[in-house]
């Protein structure tokens, strides 16, 4: 096989990718109101349930009300649900069932400007979701400092890692049931143990251990102090991590869908 047909080859995107991006805003616009509800439903039920019903019968927690330590929590919650949703039920719809894929690169747009308008737009749609949660957190006096404003550059950053760790289960599925699997054995375990509902401190020493290389505990570590009015610590090192699961995720997931679909 040549360098030119190498899968693996690096990404060569170019500004073509744009009407990808706005073919697919154009079309959410059109449901927007009830794509950010049920976006927001989720985080807000948990941030609101857990923080105003259980936060009531514990103590402080890193000192601070539950509820505010849960909200920087939740929203990168939400940032991470509305990548991934997008990124898997949405992205697989138009390129298995709608064949919305297949038409685009009938047109002069490579899949490598495709993959990363996908990439942008599950992105941008996560840091709408993690953007609305920071206001209904700041709405309830939530949020200690200005500070917390430096939360929405972070909010699309997450966005991109989680919308590009899904456009990766997304080149592999054969069927919308497989995503349960990344949810079950993947999702569901990194908001339990990324520090989203309790401080990953409390987890024994083995399952802090994997919680440290989870790019949610990333975002939630970077989140939390800013909310409170606080610099993160190593915050260079969070984000660079961050910043590696995004371009990682990316190259594999373009990989894979060249394979899948330039046969």
């Amino acid at each position: 096989m040549t360098d030119g047909m190498n899968p693996f080859r690096p990404p060569a995107p170019s500004l073509r990718f744009i009407p990808v991006w706005r073919r697919n805003f154009l079309v959410w616009r059109k449901l927007a109101l009830p794509s950010i509800l049920g976006n927001l439903a989720d985080p807000m039920i948990y941030m609101l349930g857990l923080g105003y019903g259980l936060g009531t019968l514990l103590p402080e927690v890193g000192g601070v009300p539950y509820i505010a330590f849960l909200a920087a929590g939740a929203v990168c919650f939400s940032t991470m649900n509305s990548a991934t949703f997008e990124a898997l039920y949405s992205a697989f719809s138009r390129m298995q069932v709608q064949k919305t894929w297949e038409a685009i690169l009938n047109a002069p747009v490579a899949l490598d400007d495709l993959l990363l308008g996908e990439l942008i737009w599950a992105a941008s749609k996560a840091a709408l979701s993690g953007a609305a949660i920071l206001a209904v957190a700041a709405a309830l006096g939530l949020i200690a400092s200005p500070l917390a404003l430096w939360t929405l550059p972070l909010i699309f950053l997450t966005g991109l890692v989680f919308a590009a760790l899904g456009l990766v289960m997304t080149a592999l599925a054969p069927s919308y049931d497989f995503f349960m699997y990344y949810f079950t054995l993947l999702i569901t375990p990194m908001t339990l143990l990324s520090g989203v509902f309790f401080p990953a401190a409390q987890l024994p020493a083995a399952f802090q251990m994997i919680a440290a290389v989870l790019p949610l505990s990333h975002a939630v570590q970077l989140t939390r102090p800013l909310f409170l009015g606080q610099i993160p610590a190593q915050a260079g090192l969070h984000i660079a991590v961050l910043a590696a699961y995004a371009l990682a995720a990316f190259w594999l997931a373009l990989a894979l869908a060249r394979r899948r679909l330039l046969k």
